[in-house]
Protein backbone atom coordinates (compact mmCIF):
# COMPACT_ATOMS: atom_id res chain seq x y z
CA UNK A 1 0.00 0.00 0.00
CA UNK A 2 1.16 3.67 -0.87
CA UNK A 3 1.59 6.40 1.43
CA UNK A 4 -0.08 9.02 1.06
CA UNK A 5 2.81 10.98 1.16
CA UNK A 6 4.14 9.10 -1.85
CA UNK A 7 0.97 9.36 -3.47
CA UNK A 8 1.04 12.73 -3.76
CA UNK A 9 4.67 12.50 -4.52
CA UNK A 10 3.43 10.59 -7.28
CA UNK A 11 0.57 12.61 -8.55
CA UNK A 12 2.23 16.23 -7.84
CA UNK A 13 5.28 14.37 -10.73
CA UNK A 14 2.58 13.82 -12.80
CA UNK A 15 1.05 17.19 -13.16
CA UNK A 16 4.49 18.30 -13.37
CA UNK A 17 5.40 16.39 -16.44
CA UNK A 18 1.93 17.52 -17.79
CA UNK A 19 2.08 20.94 -17.29
CA UNK A 20 3.41 22.18 -20.31
CA UNK A 21 0.91 19.94 -22.40
CA UNK A 22 -1.49 21.65 -20.11
CA UNK A 23 -0.49 25.62 -21.18
CA UNK A 24 -0.06 24.58 -24.82
CA UNK A 25 -3.91 23.63 -24.56
CA UNK A 26 -4.54 27.43 -22.84
CA UNK A 27 -2.67 28.95 -25.22
CA UNK A 28 -4.43 27.60 -27.91
CA UNK A 29 -7.83 28.13 -26.10
CA UNK A 30 -8.82 24.10 -25.45
CA UNK A 31 -9.16 23.98 -22.15
CA UNK A 32 -12.10 22.27 -22.61
CA UNK A 33 -9.77 19.42 -22.71
CA UNK A 34 -8.74 20.02 -19.35
CA UNK A 35 -10.20 17.98 -16.41
CA UNK A 36 -11.73 19.97 -14.10
CA UNK A 37 -9.88 17.44 -11.60
CA UNK A 38 -6.59 18.54 -13.05
CA UNK A 39 -6.95 22.18 -13.07
CA UNK A 40 -8.08 22.39 -9.37
CA UNK A 41 -5.42 20.52 -8.93
CA UNK A 42 -2.94 22.85 -10.68
CA UNK A 43 -4.89 25.69 -8.80
CA UNK A 44 -4.24 24.17 -5.16
CA UNK A 45 -0.59 23.80 -6.35
CA UNK A 46 -0.20 27.74 -7.34
CA UNK A 47 0.53 26.62 -10.65
CA UNK A 48 -2.90 28.18 -11.80
CA UNK A 49 -4.74 30.48 -10.85
CA UNK A 50 -8.05 32.09 -12.34
CA UNK A 51 -8.31 35.26 -13.69
CA UNK A 52 -11.17 37.27 -14.17
CA UNK A 53 -13.18 33.52 -15.64
CA UNK A 54 -9.69 32.93 -17.21
CA UNK A 55 -6.86 30.89 -15.92
CA UNK A 56 -3.17 31.78 -16.20
CA UNK A 57 -0.18 30.56 -15.21
CA UNK A 58 1.24 31.94 -11.69
CA UNK A 59 5.14 32.87 -11.29
CA UNK A 60 5.39 29.79 -10.07
CA UNK A 61 3.66 27.97 -12.98
CA UNK A 62 5.78 30.33 -14.96
CA UNK A 63 9.01 29.22 -13.19
CA UNK A 64 8.21 25.51 -13.54
CA UNK A 65 7.86 25.67 -17.16
CA UNK A 66 10.82 27.33 -17.67
CA UNK A 67 12.70 24.39 -15.64
CA UNK A 68 10.93 22.02 -17.65
CA UNK A 69 11.56 23.51 -20.79
CA UNK A 70 15.35 23.68 -20.09
CA UNK A 71 15.44 20.51 -18.75
CA UNK A 72 13.81 18.77 -22.63
CA UNK A 73 16.42 21.60 -24.24
CA UNK A 74 19.33 19.55 -22.75
CA UNK A 75 17.88 16.52 -23.41
CA UNK A 76 17.21 16.99 -26.84
CA UNK A 77 19.98 16.32 -29.04
CA UNK A 78 21.37 19.33 -30.91
CA UNK A 79 22.18 19.43 -34.62
CA UNK A 80 26.28 19.44 -36.05
CA UNK A 81 26.81 22.94 -36.98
Amino acid sequence: MKSPTRESDTRRAALRDGLLTTVDLLKRRRAAEITDATIDEYVALHWLEWHGGSLRLTTTGENMCRQLSSQLDRASPRPAS
